[in-house]
């Protein structure tokens, strides 16, 4: 039994870790752009979406991106700004 225990949290951490430490802030609903408006702008800039759902308050969507980069990256639903999860920085960021 306790076997198991630590397998299902080891497997829990594992999930959580993939998507870093990442959310929106709280929302009407209301206040949230359709995800269909997401994925249209997203494909008008040449990205390949695969698939955008919610995540911590934000979008979470997976493709590729416009450099044909396979990509898991987040939104914010209202101003559909990109969030980057905790100790990750934007690329032109990075570089410095």
């Amino acid at each position: 039994m306790k076997h198991l225990l630590a397998l299902a949290l080891a497997l829990s951490a594992t999930a959580a870790f993939a998507h870093g430490n990442v959310s929106c802030p709280a929302m009407p609903k209301e206040e949230k752009k359709p995800q269909m408006e997401l994925q249209k702008k997203l494909e008008t800039e040449g990205w390949k979406v695969r698939k955008v759902q919610n995540y911590n308050g934000c979008y979470e969507v997976y493709g590729f991106d416009a450099q044909g980069k396979k990509a898991e990256v987040f939104f914010n639903p209202k101003t559909f700004e990109r969030v980057y999860p905790e100790g990750e920085q934007p690329a032109a960021q990075a570089a410095k």
